[in-house]
């Protein structure tokens, strides 16, 4: 029972710790790499269906008729777009090139990365409110397809990116990501509002699967990270500047927040960012070593999780 209550306490960091050890397992041991290279595959397709149940259990609890726009939505992604312009006037006006540019393309991707799918989850294990945070996951999304089209060609001069093609693909992402699963829900909500029952009344159960999702991305971010060409100094000056925009963004988002008296909400919409997205950007778009910035990042924003969910425990 001391096993089973310990993992409850404590599911982010044993799913992370867990999806890196089970990584290193086949990752060293010659033995197991033929079944880790036909079992990537399966993982990676697997990753997308954990976060799909996770939305729909997620709005499942939704009130839909109060999903609007609140006033600190629109603080906390003007901050967002502030701090976007600030690294992209350092990048310009300093022309930074080689390692630093790469760090400074590692930190903008952690920065214009949207609001996480899965913070409603988080935002309800503390005790926030759920409309709010799905109002600004979608606003959030819609900020990023703005800003990425806009500010990724004056980096990469190569990147074939016009605004219109890219502000599409980014919202059909959203479609697919968001959308989809919603819809689902509210279906099941107000037509089988049996099986919507059963769905709710498991308690935790998107912050569960939300867990086995963490654990395909942690070893994910360990391949990332161990196959990454630089020396391993780079690589943690790369992380401990990603763990210093984690804390910053959060603590940020906690004091515009506190204005409105949502702190908890303000808080997980600026700083647990959907670093999935941000890897693909980076790679996609710029340096791919700069995807090294949000695999570290995804590591921090869930310690910083844990610990809060932990907090609000002891609390009640």
């Amino acid at each position: 029972m001391d096993v089973i209550r310990f993992v409850k306490d404590w599911t982010l960091p044993v799913a992370i710790g867990t999806g890196i050890v089970v990584y290193l397992f086949f990752a060293l041991i010659p033995a197991f790499d033929s079944f880790a290279r036909a079992a990537d595959p399966f993982f990676a397709q697997l990753l997308p269906v954990f976060m799909f149940l996770v939305l729909f259990v997620t709005f499942c609890k939704v009130d839909y008729r109060k999903l609007r726009p609140v006033a600190w939505h629109w603080w906390v992604g003007l901050f967002q777009v502030l701090t976007v312009g600030a690294v992209m006037a350092a990048i310009i006006c300093l022309k930074l090139t080689g390692d630093s540019l790469i760090l400074a393309e590692a930190v903008l991707t952690c920065i214009i990365g949207p609001c996480a799918s899965a913070a409603a989850v988080v935002t309800q294990k503390l005790g926030g409110n759920l409309e709010e945070m799905t109002t600004y996951t979608f606003l959030s999304n819609f900020i990023t397809a703005l800003l990425i089209p806009v500010c990724l060609p004056m980096i990469n001069k190569s990147a074939d990116m016009h605004f219109v093609a890219a502000f599409g693909l980014i919202l059909y992402k959203v479609f697919t990501v968001l959308v989809v699963p919603m819809v689902l829900a509210y279906f099941v909500k107000h037509r089988m509002k049996g099986f919507c029952h059963r769905v709710t009344s498991v308690k935790d159960l998107s912050y569960y699967l939300w867990g086995g999702s963490l654990l395909i991305v942690s070893g994910t971010t360990m391949k990332n990270i161990l196959h990454a060409r630089t020396t391993v100094e780079f690589l943690v000056v790369i992380a401990v500047s990603s763990l210093v925009l984690c804390l910053f963004q959060f603590g940020c988002g906690r004091l515009i927040g506190a204005r409105f008296r949502q702190a908890v909400n303000a808080g997980q919409a600026l700083g647990q960012k959907n670093t999935a997205f941000a890897i693909w950007i980076a790679c996609a778009y710029l340096t791919p070593l700069s995807s090294v910035g949000p695999g570290c990042y995804i590591l921090w924003q869930n310690i910083i999780n844990s610990w809060e969910i932990w907090e609000a425990q002891k609390r009640k």
